[in-house]
């Protein structure tokens, strides 16, 4: 199974090499908590992190 890797930039969670979300190669294995965005319009929690798509997003990167 491939490793999760967090986002920099964006905080999305992906298996990739590169963020499907904004294209950025700064990936990194350290991070924590997961929120999972199915409706970033209606989401206030989106709204509170700046969530504009939906997926899976890293809560904290270290």
């Amino acid at each position: 199974m491939a490793r999760e890797m967090a986002c920099r930039k964006c905080k999305h969670v992906t298996t990739l090499k590169v963020c499907p979300n904004c294209k950025s190669s700064d990936l990194t294995p350290d991070w924590a908590g997961v929120v999972l965005v199915v409706d970033p319009t209606n989401s206030e929690i989106s709204k509170t992190l700046g969530i504009t798509a939906k997926g899976k997003y890293a809560i904290k990167i270290t």
